[in-house]
């Protein structure tokens, strides 16, 4: 589904939440908060419109959107549970055709990274490969909680951009 900014403008609340309600990870409440935003000038106003939400939001809140996401290659991949649209984004990163000893690392890392921060780790699987994931998770595990809340929250906003170009015509050019 590709739409322009002018059709996003005009959508019924619920229609916009039922449509942009899991741009980001099983937040539908940042869609229904940003609707009273319209209208958009762009793609791009859409975009800043969830960032700043996000960004505004307190430490905790923060960490709540990091605690909606699944972890990679873990039990809701397994178990066919995922949302359509991260289950899409594993399996382009290869999450979903990992090795045995690679399950066994990705699950340890998974469970060290949840018991020291609280919340999972989040990646942006599209723009990664399991290679990179998996040498991320392991790299990222010792830094400081407020280091991985905000890379995290900048992971969730390349997640959500990337969900968001899914859904809406790309802004066109400016003409002269």
């Amino acid at each position: 589904m590709n739409m322009d900014i002018a059709t996003v403008n005009v959508l019924p609340y619920e229609d916009f939440v039922n449509i942009f309600g899991n741009v980001v990870e099983k937040c539908p409440i940042i869609t229904a908060a940003v609707w009273s935003g319209r209208p958009f000038l762009n793609l791009t106003a859409l975009e800043t419109a969830i960032s700043e939400f996000i960004d505004a939001l307190p430490e905790s809140g923060k960490e709540g959107i990091l605690r909606c996401h699944p972890d990679l290659a873990g039990r809701d991949l397994q178990s066919g549970t995922l949302t359509r649209e991260s289950r899409e984004e594993q399996a382009g990163s290869g999450m979903d055709v990992l090795n045995s000893a690679e399950v066994s690392r990705m699950a340890r890392l998974n469970e060290e990274y949840k018991e020291r921060f609280g919340f999972p780790f989040v990646i942006c699987a599209r723009m990664n490969d399991k290679a990179n994931i998996l040498r991320q998770l392991s790299e990222r595990c010792p830094n400081e909680r407020a280091v991985e809340r905000a890379r995290g929250i900048e992971e969730v906003k390349k997640i959500c951009r990337l969900r968001l170009q899914d859904l809406v015509l790309t802004d066109s050019p400016n003409k002269l």
